[in-house]
């Protein structure tokens, strides 16, 4: 941190034989300097496209809550299987507990797969834990606590897993977190609402209380891993290659403070995290 000296503002007159008092000194602003922490990633897109392989590869050693139980599969493919640590958990207060636990300094990046995943979890921990507010109701449901109230209860619940990994950024470690995808409608006030591509996370038609624009705010990067297809004749065509857009496009959300170039992927490619984290 950075402070300046105190200084003092000059003694008011003072009556005829009176005796000059000093005024108290005035607080000076101090500026901190800038540290370097780690990168908040969204990385989304339809299933099987290879979102938790391309996750593995960002700067190890990884650590990755495997919520959709798919690292026993893939880990043979991994080129750094030594890299990459499994953490089993199987529901939200393990999460949250597991990321206070010790032994984390030398993980470089964690991964949440899926954080779609997590979200359920998250509602089934709110429903089991957050009664209502009149007792006697027994919940059983979100809609059970009233008209919005229950995703608001999951909203707020949310956040405390993004001020838990929070932490673990300000400690220097990236955190990726991996969605399954959506279709949904952008609301255009210059003319016709269209549909792109969203992470599937919760996100009411009024924006209140949605996970899903909250997790866009938090994130440094919001990044689709799509399918390259084109459209001739009302059919699609495509040969299954990949492509990352890190940058926002009719057909997709996405936003990244580093790069604003789309970028092909290929089979176990490290080297779009080096355009991306630096």
């Amino acid at each position: 941190m950075v402070a300046f000296p105190e200084t003092r503002s000059a003694p008011p007159p003072t009556q005829s034989g009176g005796s000059r008092q000093a005024s108290p000194p005035r607080k000076r602003v101090a500026f901190g300097t800038i540290e370097p922490q780690g990168h908040r990633i969204v990385l989304y897109g339809p299933g099987g496209i290879g979102k938790t392989t391309c996750s593995c590869l960002a700067p190890g050693p990884v650590a990755i809550f495997d919520l959709d139980e798919s690292l026993p599969v893939l880990r043979s493919q991994l080129p750094n299987n030594d890299q990459v640590n499994r953490v089993v958990v199987r529901s939200w207060q393990e999460i949250r507990d597991v990321l206070h636990m010790d032994g984390w300094d030398e993980i470089k990046t964690i991964i949440i797969d899926s954080v779609t995943k997590a979200e359920e979890l998250c509602v089934a921990w709110v429903i089991k834990n957050v009664k209502h507010e009149k007792k006697e109701v027994i919940i059983e449901r979100l809609e059970d606590y009233g008209w919005g109230k229950g995703l608001g209860h999951v909203y707020d619940e949310f956040l405390n897993l993004l001020a838990d990994l929070d932490t673990h950024v300000r400690a220097g470690r990236n955190v990726i977190l991996i969605a399954h995808d959506c279709t949904a409608t952008v609301p255009n006030p210059h003319g016709e609402d269209w549909l792109r591509y969203e992470p599937r996370l919760q996100s009411p038609a009024s924006g209140k209380n949605s996970i899903r624009l909250k997790v866009r705010e938090w994130a440094d990067h919001v990044i689709f891993l799509g399918y390259d297809v084109s459209v001739d004749g009302g059919k699609g065509q495509g040969n299954g290659t990949r492509t990352l857009y890190p940058c926002e496009l009719p057909h997709c959300m996405a936003k990244s403070r580093t790069t604003g170039t789309a970028m092909a992927v290929t089979k176990n490619d490290s080297s779009i995290w080096t355009k991306i984290i630096k």
